[in-house]
């Protein structure tokens, strides 16, 4: 291959590296599909100042949206490398700082739920789950630049495969232990039965063991939404993870890769579901803005 032109030697007919020359109008959809989730995450972040959202979803979409542009470029060239290239790794990549949000807002309804039906606290789940993310994203763009060099040099882009697959095998791990984890404690939440033992004092201000019965917080509708998002969410990114994998061990060259319609509806479409889903169903209003409610009226009465 060359970063020029991706052509046969014997021919002067010009080949595709994707097996298929993509479709402008779905291209283009899923440009302003991205582009405006992108636009309204970043309004929102500012709005309920979670600004954590900015460097997890509103920076996934932007990867989508630089990934989808390369394939738009690609169906007015699609003998070009680059553009090929491009869009590859940041297609792979990008929804790996998405699910940064789904670990961060699972601890949020931990706290809000009870830490004590949680094997591990809100901040193990940010230290451990974030930390697999961060490691599933350095390997994907090592392999993905391993992959654009060996192309761009006529050499077997195999390896930097390979190597992206191992990332994307490391974020399905994670979103596996994600997902028993976060079931475990709805389950335990659900039935009331602590995980473990955590710092409560009764009305004698004495400690409170697991063997006494600790009142469960109840669920209010917010907490509700929230829950309901972050299924949907994490649903839609494990289809997306098992297709990749599927995708990425079946070769460069494989069935899977070279099918426009499967990438289409098993990468595009799943994120974003993703991203629209955290637009309607955002912790902001959904979960910040309840605490604020509550750290006024707590005041209010304080100062009557």
């Amino acid at each position: 291959m060359s970063s020029s032109n991706y052509s046969a030697a014997s021919s002067n007919e010009v080949h595709s590296p994707y097996g298929y020359v993509p479709t402008a109008a779905v291209c283009i959809t899923f440009i302003a599909l991205f582009g405006l989730s992108a636009i309204l995450h970043l309004g929102q972040a500012i709005r309920y100042k979670t600004w954590w959202m900015i460097p997890s979803v509103f920076i996934g979409n932007f990867g989508e949206t630089v990934g989808w542009s390369g394939r738009f470029w690609s169906s007015k060239n699609p003998g070009l490398l680059d553009p090929y290239l491009m869009q590859i790794t940041c297609t792979i990549i990008a929804p790996s700082f998405m699910s940064a949000a789904n670990f961060t807002i699972l601890g949020y309804i931990i706290r809000r739920l009870g830490t004590q039906y949680s094997r591990l606290s809100p901040r193990w789940y940010l230290i451990i789950f974030i930390g697999l993310d961060v490691a599933s994203l350095t390997v994907q763009a090592i392999g993905g630049a391993k992959a654009s060099g060996a192309a761009q040099n006529d050499e077997d882009a195999g390896p930097g495969g390979r190597i992206m697959l191992y990332g994307i095998v490391t974020q399905m791990i994670a979103l596996t232990a994600y997902v028993a984890l976060g079931t475990e404690f709805i389950v335990r939440y659900t039935l009331n039965k602590p995980a473990r033992a955590i710092a409560v004092q009764n009305t004698q201000g004495s400690d409170v063991t697991l063997d006494e019965k600790v009142s469960r917080p109840a669920i209010d509708r917010n907490t509700k939404f929230m829950l309901l998002g972050l299924i949907i969410n994490t649903v839609f990114l494990f289809i997306r993870a098992i297709y990749r994998t599927i995708e990425l061990n079946d070769g460069w060259d494989g069935s899977i890769i070279t099918n426009q319609a499967l990438f289409n509806w098993l990468d595009g479409m799943p994120i974003t579901v993703c991203t629209y889903t955290f637009n309607l169903f955002h912790p902001g209003p959904l979960l910040f803005r309840q605490n604020q409610r509550e750290q006024s009226e707590e005041t209010k009465e304080i100062d009557a």
